[in-house]
């Protein structure tokens, strides 16, 4: 079933940059003055998901940024009226050591769900999986951490078949293992019916195209969905 997913794995480490997490500004007129105020000034009731990611999450190749998953599973929530402010933290060729160095910063603003998509890199470059379950097991504890009661997804990847059985199924188990002993939602491979699927990809056969981000948020949603009727403040 995932006859290409070397080829994925290979060339995915080669995505473009994240898209800015700043802050915007707006003019406001009140009593012939402008005041200027920051989104942290305005109240927002919507429940704040970060996906911290490589670039299938920042959405390599995609012509418009509303065809990435995590844009998709924005509007996913807002038709199912749980309405979310999602924080698309894919960063291109990361590893998850490159996401342990990132968390603080993206942990700056408070965030009430993560959503980890993080290995894909690591396993292309052959990196030990011992390493892997640590960093991750770090991101998802500094979460924490930081808030208490935040609701952390992790996301499943699988290793390039060509680095032998052994080093597959050792690197497949962390993920499972993780989510165990951290007690995390678990997605257990963010590409499934995806992967290896020709019209589902670009023309390099790697990189999901807006179809194919399309599955993934639906991967991605049947796990979130249920999530978000559950935090607090929601009507059950």
């Amino acid at each position: 079933m995932f006859r290409f997913l070397p080829l994925f794995l290979t060339l995915a480490i080669l995505a473009c940059g994240s898209p800015e997490l700043t802050p915007s500004t707006e003019g406001v007129t009140l009593d012939s003055q402008v005041v200027v105020t920051t989104l942290s000034e305005v109240p927002d009731p919507r429940p704040v998901v970060a996906f911290l990611g490589t670039s299938l999450t920042a959405g390599l190749g995609l012509v418009q940024r509303e065809d990435s998953y995590v844009a998709r599973v924005a509007a996913l929530a807002e038709s199912a009226g749980t309405p979310i402010r999602a924080i698309n933290a894919g960063v291109s060729g990361e590893t998850s050591a490159g996401g342990l160095r990132r968390v603080e910063w993206i942990l700056r603003e408070h965030i009430d769900v993560l959503v980890l998509e993080l290995g894909a890199n690591d396993g292309l470059r052959g990196q030990n999986p011992l390493v892997l379950s640590e960093n991750l097991t770090q991101i998802i504890q500094r979460t924490r951490k930081r808030y208490p009661k935040v609701r952390v997804i992790l996301a499943g990847m699988e290793a390039p078949p060509n680095l032998g059985i052994a080093y597959t199924d050792s690197f497949r188990s962390v993920y499972a293992s993780v989510a165990d002993t951290q007690e995390t939602l678990f997605i257990p491979f963010l590409l499934q019916g995806v992967a290896g699927i020709q019209e589902l990809n670009q023309e390099d056969r790697i990189h999901p195209n807006a179809e194919g981000h399309r599955k993934i948020a639906q991967n991605v949603w049947e796990i979130l969905g249920p999530v978000l009727l559950g935090l607090p403040g929601r009507d059950h």
